[in-house]
């Protein structure tokens, strides 16, 4: 981005915040800027009223300008601060409402791997805080100093202009100066961002429940505090090579201010001395050398934050104005109501085209009412074949046809829209029960009735009820204290397979969708729960056309069809009793397994 295109960011960020707010800046902008030289005349006029006898008319002018100056300064810092601290809480909530929606609408996933991008959006996070002021009132306060700067030159060069031009000679290294640490600065926020997060991570896990009983057991805690302290160091060390130069830097401007400020006096002095300049010149030429040194300074320091400020925008700017990473489509199909089925017609997948192929040229069909069943070992591609379905990914080849419309053609919402998904890493949400498990189909939300419906169904009701306030109890783990576990303030936590219920009640709240999901969805159930858990979920898939991803193969053998993903491929396909008698890779899985657990039973 250009200074052009940052400054008109700024302007219209301000704009956006409120029109009439941003104009009131800018009157006050303008006073504040003229006080100074209206100070510095009216007491000039004052002082040569009370030195010359017979003025009676310009010193009352003066004295009721100085007057009305006092006034107008003892006002305009109180007013300015207020409206530049309503102006920066506005930006910041329009800039991190904007920043928030850009962001959820990234509708894939690779955006969210992207280790860059995630250092994008996480100082684009930052500059909602920490670049709003300067990028945006600070400009309005360097505006301010510099019609007081304009002002107060106009008056030393009236009465010395070999004055005025040293005093912007003299500011012209120190601005450079301060733009080059600017553009240091943003340069180490960027290069510190990684190290930053790093250490942000690092330091979570030693008060990070799931973390604790490793790190204790394993005696790691010397391990990551070493990794977190080399984060700081390095961290530290940027910073403090940038705060010597931002040291040396002010430490000139001081140096040469005083050396003309001084040389400027004597000069005035004996000026005087010689009849050359009156009693009020000599206290406006003091007055204005002064005040200009110091808007200099002021000047020189607010553009310096201002330009870091709007260096550190760049990032908001870019994520925000990101292009859609899942376009519409031109001529967006309709999507019609499943009733025949879908078919994946030879998909190639692979993450990065640096890493091996997770799907090779998979073709399969999910028929209209019945449920399928996949299963494989550890990386033979069925969790990525879900994301697919959901469109997290793209196929590298290949097409998804759903009823014959290629679902790239349709609305990506409007296809969610018709999905019920349980993840196995589903979420745990800090929000109450009623939340937790409402949000499922978000409309329903204030429906309590369909949320106590979808508890009971997900054998989950019993134990809310059990809670300190119900529904109505937070599940947080932030908050939680021991001594607060009954304060549904602070929260509950919850166990595992009670999680894993909340989950799957989530999920009964988009029962009546035409196409369900279920990816492990029995993994943190104990061999009864899940039992009870499948045969609800073939009561309420009845008619209906469901996916059901599982390790245990047990689960899956009531399924209508079987795929047995090998590789990306598909090596068989069949009911339980087809594969069984096929004697092939599905027959030894579940002979495996099946042996596991009657050894367990002899046990």
């Amino acid at each position: 981005m250009t200074v052009r295109s940052r400054l008109r960011t700024a302007w219209q960020l301000c704009w956006a915040t409120g029109r009439g707010l941003t104009l009131v800046q800018v009157v006050i902008t303008l006073i504040g800027g003229f006080l100074a030289s209206a100070v510095t005349w009216s007491t000039k006029f004052t002082m040569d009223g009370l030195a010359e006898p017979g003025h009676s008319r310009q010193l009352v002018a003066a004295v009721s300008v100085l007057a009305v100056a006092g006034l107008l300064g003892a006002c305009e810092p109180r007013v300015a601060e207020y409206v530049r601290a309503e102006l920066n809480r506005r930006a910041y909530l329009l800039m991190n409402d904007r920043l928030f929606t850009a962001v959820g609408e990234f509708q894939g996933l690779e955006r969210f791997e992207d280790p860059k991008l995630l250092d994008r959006i996480r100082s684009a996070q930052q500059s909602t805080s920490n670049a709003v002021a300067p990028a945006t009132t600070g400009l309005f306060s360097a505006v301010r100093d510099l019609v007081s700067l304009a002002g107060l030159l106009a008056t030393v060069y009236l009465l010395a202009p070999v004055m005025a031009l040293i005093l912007v000679l003299s500011a012209v290294p120190v601005f450079f100066a301060q733009l080059s640490l600017a553009r240091r600065f943003a340069g180490m926020l960027d290069t510190m961002s990684a190290s930053s997060r790093r250490q942000f991570q690092l330091s979570a896990l030693n008060s990070d429940v799931r973390a604790v009983k490793e790190i204790r057991l394993f005696g790691l805690v010397d391990f990551f505090r070493e990794r977190v302290l080399s984060a700081i160091v390095a961290t530290n060390h940027a910073q403090r090579d940038l705060d010597r130069r931002q040291l040396r830097v002010q430490a000139s401007l001081s140096a040469l201010g005083s050396v003309i400020g001084a040389g400027g006096l004597a000069w005035a002095v004996y000026a005087a001395s010689h009849g050359r300049l009156s009693i009020g010149d000599v206290s406006a030429f003091v007055t204005a050398v002064a005040a200009a040194q110091a808007a200099l300074s002021g000047l020189v320091t607010k553009i310096s934050g201002a330009h870091r400020g709007l260096l550190q925008l760049d990032h908001y700017v870019r994520v925000v104005n990101m292009p859609p990473d899942r376009p519409a489509p031109a001529l967006p199909a309709v999507l019609p109501t499943l009733s025949d089925g879908i078919e994946l017609v030879d998909l190639w997948f692979r993450y990065d085209e640096s890493q091996p192929w997770v799907l090779r040229g998979l073709d399969a069909r999910i028929a209209h009412g019945e449920l399928l069943g996949v299963v494989g070992r550890n990386g033979a591609g069925k969790s990525t074949l879900i994301k697919l379905l959901c469109r997290f990914y793209e196929p590298d080849r290949g097409v998804i046809r759903w009823d014959g419309v290629d679902i790239r053609d349709v609305p990506i919402k409007e296809l969610r829209r018709r999905l019920g998904v349980l993840f196995q890493d589903f979420m745990e949400y800090d929000l109450t029960v009623a939340e937790n498990i409402g949000i499922g189909d978000l409309p329903a939300l204030s429906d309590q009735r369909r949320i106590e419906w979808a508890a009971a169904e997900a054998e989950i009701s019993e134990k809310i009820e059990t809670l300190p306030h119900g529904y109505a109890t937070m599940l947080s783990r932030i908050f939680f204290k021991e001594t607060d576990k009954t304060d549904a303030e602070h929260g509950v936590t919850l166990s595992g397979g009670q999680w894993q219920h909340i989950a799957i009640a989530r999920t009964f709240m988009r029962d009546d969708r035409e196409l369900l999901i279920l990816d492990e969805p029995g993994s943190g159930l104990d061999a009864e729960a899940e039992h009870r858990l499948h045969r609800r979920l073939a009561a309420h898939r009845t008619g209906r056309t469901s996916v059901l991803v599982s390790h245990r193969l047990g689960a899956v053998r009531d399924a209508d069809r079987i795929l047995v993903l090998d590789e990306g491929r598909i090596a068989e396909e069949g009911t339980h009793a087809a594969l069984m008698a096929l004697n092939g890779q599905y027959a030894r899985m579940f002979t495996v397994q099946a042996q596991g657990y009657a050894g367990t039973r002899a046990g």
